[in-house]
């Protein structure tokens, strides 16, 4: 919330509160026919085409970008999700194409209250912000007001045609009720979980067992290709020890670079804040009534922090007891720096009111501008003297011991010595194995992997700010594997794959005892040694404790009172469960959803509907040809991100 106090223009404030709303914008930015395609190969650029417009690359992009900064997908999803964006892209503009070959038009009053709902930021009080504040807020996205209106216009054209084709969809009392009854049945379990735990003591594996697995895939037991290597390390760490800064230097650098450390007035503040933004009259009087009240007892020596942390509506400042640190003239609105600079050390302002509200301030230290002397900032100065020349030292020495190691490759020892730098010798490392100095790799692996003896690797980083280059000395082929390398391999995979079917047999034994007897499943459990236990009662969108998530045992809720279910799979464990108690719905509470069920019973339908109707829009105008998918640029955008 600060941050929106650091300008002094209205305009650009209000500017910075449209950024909030550019998730929404974003979706409309790529709307924009060829944006961002100049330059290059057009062909090269484009994604899609509909109709006439093209969905560029830097779009897909563009879009992306928006997701990920919002974190609606995790950065590792990103080559996974371009091709359902581009799939969602394509669908916008098809639907505007279509909607405008079926005469629908967007006039001016449509536009205007388009924009009111994707950036009601613009739109103070009702008022519109002016034409100044709209371009300022484009011109972060590099787009004009035309591009803009242009864009938003085919949103609106889009969304005409899914209004058309979702109208009249019909939600009728049976479907809300059905719904509500599925929803709000409840139902209680007795269940008994089969864990890999409780059989495991049922489980042998002999040394008969290994050898025949090893026979039986005798050829799947490979030995990768291993090399050794001699390591030069440059550990940045030690250079610097060897690094000391002269003080003529430093004050060389002082003196060259004064203007630097010039400081100007600033003072250290802490403020509550109560927001009078978009709210009534009245509602104001009531907040100046409540703001007075707490300068009341601000005053009378209550904690400023902890009324801060209570009452003020600044959420960046508030946890922090309202401190907002130091500024300077020009950061913050013009009456909340005049306050902050006319205040004395510790004390209290009285009611500032400002474009966000009302405001009490409290300045806890004031600095004149100055220059900081040479003794104030020498550590500073000493430590980017210090960083500079440690870097490119630590860079040159891995570069030399790089060269003279490709003209000797049987000298590491010597060059380490001349260089004044260490060795590490590592023997017969693999695929997958971690590397001193390195860890596991994949940049370290591909770097070695190709070499013969006597070959270098290029200069590469390793952990705790160190460079390493690698000569191979020996090369050992990949073989087949002898039963003693691969021998704890083979009981694991085995170990791992009987215990799977011991719970999976013991959960199938449980189920078929508990059904023969009548359906008692405490007296099937005891027999088999194992525990009984019973949930909470849950819905379907609940959880029941023991289980897990309600929607892995839908088998439990259509299943009769008393009857067996499963086994049911839940991760590594099989439950067996029986139906002990089921909970109708409460019918008299449906009342008060009937209107939110309705909605989003109609809203399932619509969507239904209007990807039904996309879907044959879709095949109709790719047998027009309507709609082209270059395939070859959507896989270089994933690879892109894949890399």
């Amino acid at each position: 919330m600060f941050d929106l106090f650091r300008s002094r223009a209205k305009a650009v404030r209000i500017l910075l509160g449209v950024l909030l709303g550019l998730v929404a914008l974003s979706m409309v930015i790529t709307l924009i026919p060829g944006w961002g395609s100049g330059g290059g190969d057009r062909s090269d650029q484009v994604v899609a085409e509909v109709g006439n417009q093209a969905i560029t690359v830097r779009e897909v992009q563009q879009r992306l970008q928006a997701v990920l900064r919002n974190q609606q997908i995790p950065r590792e999803m990103a080559e996974i999700y371009v091709p359902q964006l581009v799939e969602m892209m394509i669908n916008e503009r098809m639907m505007a194409y279509e909607a405008e070959r079926l005469g629908f038009r967007v006039s001016q009053d449509d536009l205007a209250r388009g924009l009111r709902t994707l950036v009601p930021v613009l739109f103070q009080g009702g008022q519109f912000v002016g034409k100044e504040a709209y371009a300022a807020m484009l011109a972060q996205q590099n787009l004009t007001i035309e591009q803009f209106e242009e864009a938003t216009r085919t949103q609106l054209l889009a969304s005409k045609l899914e209004d058309i084709v979702s109208q009249g969809v019909v939600v009728t009392p049976d479907e809300v009720q059905k719904v509500y009854l599925r929803r709000n049945e409840k139902i209680k379990l007795e269940y008994v979980g089969v864990t890999a735990d409780k059989v495991r003591s049922q489980l042998a594996i002999t040394p008969e067992d290994i050898r025949k697995e090893y026979a039986a895939r005798k050829d799947a037991f490979r030995v990768a290709e291993k090399r050794s290597l001699q390591m030069l390390v440059v550990d940045q760490a030690i250079i610097a020890q060897r690094i000391a800064a002269p003080d003529a230097e430093l004050r060389r650098a002082y003196d060259a670079n004064k203007d630097q450390y010039r400081t100007p007035d600033r003072v250290h503040v802490r403020h509550i804040l109560l927001k009078t933004t978009d709210k009534s009259k009245e509602d104001v009087a009531k907040l100046q009534q409540k703001a007075e009240d707490i300068l009341k007892q601000v005053k009378a020596g209550g904690d400023f922090a902890e009324l801060a942390k209570k009452s003020s509506e600044d959420p960046g400042s508030a946890v922090k007891g309202g401190d907002i640190g130091w500024i300077v003239r020009g950061q913050t609105v013009k009456n909340f720096e005049n306050t902050a600079f006319s205040l004395e050390p510790k004390q209290i302002s009285g009611i500032i009111s400002t474009e966000y509200g009302f405001h009490i301030l409290q300045t806890l230290e004031k600095e004149s501008a100055r220059v900081k002397p040479f003794e104030e900032v020498k550590e500073q100065l000493a430590q980017e003297w210090k960083n500079q020349r440690v870097t490119d030292s630590v860079q040159r020495l891995a570069d030399q011991g790089h060269d003279l190691l490709v003209k000797n490759p049987n000298g590491a020892d010597q060059i380490a010595q001349q260089l004044g730098i260490a060795t590490v010798k590592v023997d017969k490392i693999g695929p997958g194995d971690p590397a001193p100095e390195i860890g596991v790799n994949p940049d370290f692996e591909s770097a070695i992997g190709g070499l013969s003896k006597g070959g270098v690797t290029p200069v590469l980083q390793a952990q705790g700010n160190k460079l390493v280059v690698a000569v191979v000395t020996d090369v050992f082929p990949a073989r087949q594997a002898e039963l003693s390398e691969v021998e704890n391999q083979i009981r694991s995979a085995l170990t791992a794959q009987k215990l799977a079917a011991l719970v999976d047999d013991t959960a199938r034994q449980l189920a078929e005892k508990a059904r023969a007897n009548g359906g008692d499943l405490q007296k099937a459990a005891q027999s088999m040694g194992l525990e009984l236990k019973t949930t909470q009662e849950f819905t379907r969108e609940g959880a029941a404790d023991g289980i897990g998530p309600a929607n892995a045992l839908f088998q439990a809720f259509e299943a009769p009172l008393g009857g067996i279910v499963g086994p049911i799979p839940v991760q590594d464990s099989r439950f067996v469960c029986k139906v002990r108690a089921k909970t109708p719905a409460d019918l008299t509470k449906l009342a008060e959803q009937r209107t939110a069920l309705t909605d989003e019973i109609r809203t399932r339908k619509a969507r239904a509907r209007t990807d039904l109707f996309q879907d044959s829009l879709r095949t109709s105008l790719f047998k027009q040809k309507k709609i082209k998918i270059h395939d070859n640029v959507i896989a270089r955008i994933v690879d892109g991100y894949r890399s």
